[in-house]
């Protein structure tokens, strides 16, 4: 059967509250409904921006500090499912590429593109720096087959 990371809705204790959603991030069943049992929770989401501890709300308002989206993963217990084929859905893709587990499935065009790489924090997408000489010369010897000696 086919196992999918999806997003769950949590209930309240005092009942679901309209307009505040937050969610569990789950290891399911495919076939399964939204909020049955999951086999496995990996972490919480919620996607409400809400201001970080230590931060006044005029910071926000002057644009010296953002809200963020809290996201608690299980990284490692993510890393396995994903690993043994379980199929993220497109909102738990995201969610995932946010933290930097997964590479962005779609990403803008145009002169957006790199300010939201910055925004995904993923390292393989991050600009380059720019190479040494040392390192320049290394890689130019390895393609030519002579050998150098490690200094």
């Amino acid at each position: 059967m086919v196992l999918k990371l999806r997003l769950a809705r949590i209930s309240t204790p005092g009942g679901a509250k309209r307009h505040h959603p937050r969610y569990n991030i789950v290891l399911a069943h495919a076939r399964t409904a939204r909020d049955s049992r999951p086999l496995e929770v990996l972490g919480t989401y919620n996607p409400i921006p809400s201001t970080p501890a230590g931060v006044t709300e005029e910071d926000v308002r002057a644009g010296r500090a953002r809200k963020v989206k809290e996201i608690k993963v299980d990284v490692s217990r993510a890393k396995y499912w994903l690993g043994v084929g379980a199929q993220p859905s497109d909102t738990v893709w995201r969610v995932l590429s946010m933290i930097g587990l997964l590479e962005p499935k779609y990403l803008p065009n145009g002169p957006q593109t790199e300010k939201a790489l910055k925004a995904v924090r993923f390292p393989t997408h991050l600009p380059a720096a720019p190479a040494s000489a040392s390192t320049t010369a290394n890689a130019s010897a390895e393609t030519h087959g002579s050998r150098t000696t490690p200094a």
